[in-house]
Order: structure tokens, then sequence, then C-alpha cells
């Protein structure tokens, strides 16, 4: 049975809808997090394995998604829905004024560690 239907017909109060969300929201943000140091430590040693590829196609698919939702998380709608201020998730509980200091910093990092990785496929 689907989040959304379950939650209509009563079975999950909206405060532990809200925190389901926040949960899924962290788990991949902690993936997203992860994926992109992967992508900067591949760059850095010139350790190209699966896992880069793996890495950096996530990285890509979250960025596709964020973008084709108009650069807002696509769980925004739902957190509203459930009761989140602004209807904003949050990433891990953060506030959002860090969240987005975050957000720009791992894009950064993000970049760094994919034109490395490119450098050394063409080496």
């Amino acid at each position: 049975m689907e989040v959304d239907s379950v939650a209509r017909h009563g079975q999950y109060p909206e405060a532990m809808m809200l925190t389901l969300i926040k949960t899924v929201h962290t788990i991949i943000y902690a993936t997203m997090v992860t994926a992109v140091f992967y992508t900067l430590y591949s760059g850095i040693t010139g350790n190209l394995t699966t896992w880069t590829a793996v890495s950096i196609g996530l990285v890509t698919i979250e960025c596709v998604v964020f973008a084709a939702n108009g650069f807002h998380c696509p769980l925004t709608q739902w957190a509203q829905k459930y009761g989140a201020p602004k209807g904003y998730v949050g990433e891990t509980f953060l506030p959002e004024r860090l969240s987005n200091i975050l957000l720009r910093s791992f894009a950064v990092l993000f970049l760094v560690g994919l034109g490395l990785v490119v450098l050394r496929l063409v080496q």
C-alpha cells in the first residue's frame, strides 16, 4: 500500500508521517553525501572503481530529479501536506539555513571530484 494512501486512511497520524518523510529524506541525503565524498576520493586518489561509477550515477540522478522538480526536493510537497513549516523537509533534521550551505558545498565537492575523475580517465 502506498504511503500517501495509508496516511489518508488514518492509519498513521500526521506527525508520524512527517517523521517518516524526514527519515526517508535523511537516508537519501546520507547516501548522496557518501556518493559525493566517494567521487571526490576517487578523483584525488585515482582509485576508479565500479563504486565510482555508481556514486557519479546516483548524484547525477539526484540532480536530474531535483532539476525536474523546479530545484526543490520532491518530498517537500508531502512534508508540507503533513505539517512541515513552509513544506521544508530538512536533511537529517538540520535547520534550513545550514542545509542550504551544505547543498552548495556538496555541489562544489562533487564537481571537483567529477573533474578529477574525468582528468584521470583521459590521462
